[in-house]
């Protein structure tokens, strides 16, 4: 029952200061004012929570929002406060408060103060909390994040399965259920579960049309990212990463590279995670990476860009996550770094879950695979995912795909092809299994099933599974084939298939990019060789090189070899700090050979008016692995080479390999005690003039030189010795 005769809109205005509804929000409250039950649709950032906050602040009695989270709870009740004199108009009940903080939350529930009461579905389900509530007025029930009760949801929670039966112990009232991210099969669960398939449904269209949508090959993951922020320049970001640990890296490496992050993750005291959540919406942090339990429910409007470390396990969650971008209708950038190795990694934490389980895991897996391998427009196919026809002419670019369109070519007959044997295997089979087919994968179920036997057997070899699944994807989009939701993803052939099959229309199938094959940029680059960098200015520093090594009387190969020179004519270092970043330098090296470098690499980029590229600027976090550590430790105190390689299981030639890089990441090893204890004085003296001389350092040439006098791994320790005395 409503408090007074005030309109909606009185209301809003009222209570928010606002004037005019969005969207459908007006007709959403104005149907659970009727006292009906209400299911919203809505995506992050079209007003779903005012649709509930309204509605409670106009009822008499107390609204119960059950939520997931503490954070979102804490972030809500704020909000709430914010717009009233009254801290008691809204509270949350959880697990975080003492007795003292539960008896007030009591007082100005049972008092009539508190109109909207947050919830866990746990605290929901305590017998203490189910008698209080049975004692005092309830207005309607709000359960947020409501796909967190189907199984099909991204985010499935048990406890959720119970609200029906705890609401309807405690008083039969209306319920509003909301979610950012359903599927019609969600949405029917969701209703089924609650027992209430006649509640109202409001669903919101799911474009966003302020976010552009990109898929990225993880390559460097991290440097790319550290990239893509500093494009961002004191923006506000959130980044998603599967692992804490993961987390806690990419935190740190942000952190010094000058950009203003923090982790957030579940494995952080409550106390912690809730400062961190203030200094982002206050603006002290720019950008936080966090687990996906990040964001949910915060009111940040001016979020700039969303990215995904990690490729996240349904199209739901992404989306979701995704929609914390330019909720203010502003710029929203979304990227997503994808490895099919990561997929992999998912498919086998779905192992030993019961087998519905993993079905649907498996299912939800490869759609968000298909939406990260098409080449179809982005937005188009999450729009057709969630249920929507989009025009892809109006995306305007803002998806990589519409942004960086592909090579087309004509599919008409391979899309016939694969609707001939969807229909002849009696459309009883999924996308891995037709395709499957056409490679000629002679599985076990192959032979169950006599699909090995099938004139159509091996037929799409030569095209490539990559072509074949491409092309029933994009069958999908189009209509011609539909997925089987129950059966966990059979294929079947449509009303339009059919229409297709009897008079064939042109098809054109965008190219696919085949993210297995992606290689992480570091090999790339040396794969590039001594090619890689600017021709111009890389002749420009080996004649620098060589004028630093006469002055020093050193070969220039001592003062940087070729991969530091190359690295210098790709990212132009200009400043000492850059210098020691490039490969192979270091800040011993840059400081006693860089400024001649840096001061002929600033003319050149100025001369030629040069970008120099941003990852320029990326710093990687100082890191020495076990094993090197132990090295450098135990060579300080002057342990026998061969005891310390025995110890970490290395033959001779592999401890030379780790001291090698260890000297060529700038880092000084005095192994002379070990030397002298094996070759006389003279002998050293005469390698080490060798070296001093020569402008190549090759191991090979050296034991050619000395007619096998020394062995290679005497030369090599020599080698150490020298590099350390000249070049470090």
């Amino acid at each position: 029952m409503v408090e007074t005769d005030t309109t909606p809109r009185e209301a809003l205005k009222k209570f928010f200061g606002f004037s005019k509804f969005k969207g459908a929000q007006e007709e959403v409250i104005l149907n659970l004012l009727s006292g009906n039950s209400t299911f919203v649709i809505m995506p992050t950032g079209g007003g779903k929570s005012l649709c509930y906050q309204l509605p409670a602040l106009m009822m008499e009695g107390v609204s119960i929002v059950v939520s997931p989270l503490i954070a979102l709870m804490k972030n809500q009740v704020d909000a709430i406060r914010g717009f009233s004199d009254k801290d008691g108009v809204a509270h949350f009940l959880n697990s975080s408060l003492n007795k003292a903080q539960l008896a007030e939350v009591r007082e100005d529930v049972k008092s009539g103060i508190t109109k909207l009461l947050y919830v866990a579905p746990e605290s929901l389900t305590k017998e203490e909390n189910v008698e209080f509530f049975k004692s005092v007025k309830i207005s309607f029930f709000a359960i947020d994040e409501a796909h967190c009760i189907s199984e099909w949801g991204h985010d499935f929670r048990p406890e959720y399965r119970r609200l029906k039966d705890i609401m309807n112990e405690i008083a039969i009232r209306p319920f509003i259920a909301l979610t950012a991210t359903a599927t019609d099969k969600v949405q029917q669960d969701i209703l089924k579960n609650l027992g209430r398939p006649d509640a109202t449904v409001f669903k919101a269209s799911f474009n966003r049309s302020n976010l552009y949508y990109e898929i990225r090959p993880k390559e460097s993951a991290f440097k790319e990212i550290i990239k893509v922020v500093k494009t961002h320049g004191g923006k506000s970001g959130i980044i998603y990463c599967l692992s804490r640990k993961k987390v806690e890296e990419l935190a740190e490496a942000l952190q010094v590279n000058g950009i203003k992050a923090l982790p957030y993750h579940a494995g952080m005291d409550s106390k912690k995670r809730a400062k961190t959540q203030d200094q982002f919406l206050h603006e002290d942090v720019d950008v936080i990476v966090a687990t996906i339990a990040f964001g949910m429910g915060i009111d940040k409007p001016d979020v700039r860009f969303v990215i995904h470390h990690d490729i996240p396990k349904s199209i739901e969650g992404y989306y979701q996550e995704t929609g914390r971008a330019g909720r203010d209708g502003g710029e929203g950038n979304c990227y997503v770094f994808y490895s099919y190795q990561d997929i992999e990694k998912l498919e086998k934490f779905l192992q030993g879950k019961p087998v519905a389980e993993q079905e649907i895991g498996m299912q939800l897996l490869q759609d968000t695979v298909s939406y990260a391998e098409t080449a179809i427009c982005r937005r188009k196919f999450l729009l057709f995912y969630f249920g929507e026809e989009y025009d892809d002419e109006n995306c305007n670019e803002m998806c990589d795909n519409c942004r960086y369109p592909r090579e087309k070519a004509e599919a008409k007959e391979d899309i016939i092809h694969i609707l001939n044997i969807i229909k002849d295997v009696k459309q009883r089979h999924k996308m891995n299994h037709i395709v499957n087919i056409l490679m000629g994968v002679d599985n076990a179920d192959m032979k169950t099933y006599h699909h090995n036997t099938k004139d159509y057997f091996k037929s799409g070899i030569e095209k490539g599974e990559k072509h074949w699944y491409s092309a029933i994807r994009h069958s999908l989009v189009l209509g011609i084939l539909k997925k089987e939701i129950e059966t966990y993803g059979e294929l079947h052939v449509t009303e339009l298939g059919e229409k297709f099959l009897a008079k064939p229309y042109s098809i054109m199938l965008s190219k696919e990019r085949d993210f297995k094959a992606t290689k992480d940029a570091d090999i790339l680059l040396a794969q590039r060789g001594a090619g890689g960098g600017d021709p111009k200015l890389v002749a420009i520093l080996n004649e620098v090189r060589k004028d630093v090594a006469k002055k020093n009387n050193l070969p220039p190969y001592v003062i940087f070899q070729d991969p530091s020179i190359d690295d210098m004519a790709i990212r132009y270092p200009i400043t000492m700090d850059e210098l020691s970043r490039i490969s192979g330098v270091g800040v011993g090296k840059a400081n006693k050979y860089g400024a001649e470098f840096i001061k002929v690499i600033k003319r050149y980029v100025d001369e030629n008016e040069l970008e120099r590229p941003t990852d320029m600027v990326v710093r990687t976090v100082a890191k020495k692995s076990a094993s090197k550590v132990y090295i450098i430790t135990n060579i300080d105190k002057k342990r026998p080479l061969s005891d310390i390689g025995k110890s970490l299981g290395l033959s001779e030639s592999e401890l030379l390999d780790q001291l090698e890089g260890i000297i060529h990441s700038g880092t000084k090893l005095n192994i002379d005690y070990c030397v002298q204890s094996l070759m006389d004085e003279e002998a050293i003296e005469e390698i080490i003039e060798y070296f001093k001389e020569e402008d190549d350092d090759a191991i090979g040439l050296a034991y050619d030189e000395f007619d096998g006098d020394f062995t290679e791994e005497e030369l090599r320790m020599v080698r150490i010795m020298f590099m350390t005395k000249f070049s470090l």
